[in-house]
C-alpha cells in the first residue's frame, strides 16, 4: 500500500460553539454524488468533547460546504457515563435509522477518566441522535477491568462483531498515572447486547508500547485488514491482516502512510477510518495533538 496525502481537509478554529478545539476520530457518511458528511468529535469552552459535523466534496476536499450549527450527540445527564464528553467510534446504517456507537466519558479521582461505550440512534438522516439508554451498552468487566472505548462495529451473517478499545491497567509515572489498552473482540446477536470472551485482537508489538486504539475493519472478499493506532512515544497507524476477523497479523511495515515532514501531521498521525467510493480508497486520519490540528484525507494510489 503507498497513501497518497490529499491535505487537511478541516481545522477547527471556533466555527461553532462546540467547535473551539480538536477534530477527532473522523467518521465518513455518504450523502450521494461525491458528497459526505464527515463527522468527529470537538471540544467546547469546558474542555467537553461533543459530536457534530462537516460536509465536503470529495472531488475537492479541503473546501467545507456546510457545517453542524450544533452538535448532533450532546453531552450525558449529570451523573451518568457521558456527562463529561462523548466521542463518536462508528456508524452502522439499519431499518432506515442510523445506529451511532460511541464512547462516553467521565471524569475520575484517583485516575484521570473512565470510559464505556454507549449507542445512539438518528431517525433524521444523522441530523440528531439520541440516545438508546441513559447507560453504556459495554462497560468495563472482568475481560476489560479498567474501561472500554473506541469501537468499530460491522453487521455480518446476521450477527454484529465488534473490535473495541480494552482498558488494562494504570500505572503511577512520572506525569501522573499512565493508562495501557489495546483490542479485544465481541460478537451481538441484536447490536445491542454484547457477549465477550476476552478475546485479544491487536496486542503490544513489544514493552515500547502502551496504547492500541480506533480499530478500522474492512472485510475485501475473504480477507478482513484493519487500520488502528498504536504508540509508543508518539501515536502513528498500523495496519494487520486476519482471515476471519479473530486472528490478526499485524504488519504495521506495509501500511503506507506516517506523519509529514513539517506541518500540521508532522508529530503524530491517528485515529484512521478507511473507506471506498467509485472504486478509489480513501483514509480519513487526525494529525498533532491527538485531533487538535484537524482532519486529514488520504487517498491508496492505484
Amino acid at each position: 500500500m503507498q497513501w497518497h496525502k490529499l491535505g487537511r481537509i478541516f481545522e477547527p478554529r471556533g466555527q461553532a460553539s462546540w467547535i473551539v478545539s480538536h477534530a477527532a476520530v473522523p467518521i465518513p457518511f455518504h450523502l450521494g454524488a461525491d458528497r459526505f458528511r464527515i463527522y468527529f468529535s470537538s471540544r467546547n469552552q469546558q474542555n467537553q468533547a461533543q459530536f457534530g459535523y462537516i460536509e465536503i466534496d470529495l472531488t475537492d476536499p479541503t473546501r467545507q460546504l456546510a457545517y453542524a450549527k450544533k452538535p448532533a450527540l450532546e453531552i450525558g445527564d449529570l451523573g451518568t457515563f457521558d456527562d463529561s464528553g462523548v466521542i463518536g467510534d462508528w456508524i452502522v446504517p439499519r431499518n432506515g435509522q442510523l445506529l451511532l456507537y460511541y464512547t462516553g466519558w467521565n471524569r475520575a479521582v484517583t485516575v484521570p477518566f473512565r470510559n464505556a461505550i454507549g449507542l445512539a440512534i438518528s431517525s433524521d438522516g444523522g441530523e440528531t441522535f439520541v440516545r438508546s439508554s441513559a447507560g453504556p451498552i459495554l462497560d468495563r468487566s472482568v475481560h476489560d477491568p479498567c474501561f472500554v472505548s473506541n469501537s468499530c462495529v460491522l453487521a455480518e451473517d446476521g450477527r454484529s462483531r465488534m473490535w473495541y478499545i480494552s482498558g488494562l491497567r494504570w500505572e503511577t509515572g512520572d506525569h501522573g498515572p499512565k493508562h495501557y489498552y489495546h483490542l479485544k473482540y465481541a460478537e451481538s446477536d441484536d447490536g445491542t447486547n454484547w457477549q465477550r470472551q476476552g478475546t485479544i485482537s491487536i496486542d503490544f508489538k513489544d514493552e515500547s508500547e502502551y496504547a492500541i486504539s480506533r480499530p478500522c475493519v474492512v472485510r475485501d472478499d475473504d480477507l478482513y485488514r484493519m487500520w488502528y493506532s498504536y504508540r509508543g512515544q508518539s501515536y502513528r497507524i498500523g495496519y494487520a491482516e486476519s482471515d476471519d476477523g479473530i486472528s490478526w497479523q499485524r504488519k504495521d511495515d506495509l501500511v503506507g502512510i506516517d506523519v509529514s515532514s513539517s506541518g500540521w501531521d508532522s508529530e503524530m498521525i491517528e485515529y484512521p477510518y478507511v473507506f471506498d467510493h467509485n472504486g478509489r480508497r480513501y483514509l480519513l486520519y487526525n494529525g498533532n495533538g491527538y485531533g487538535q490540528t484537524g482532519i486529514g484525507l488520504a487517498v491508496l494510489e492505484k
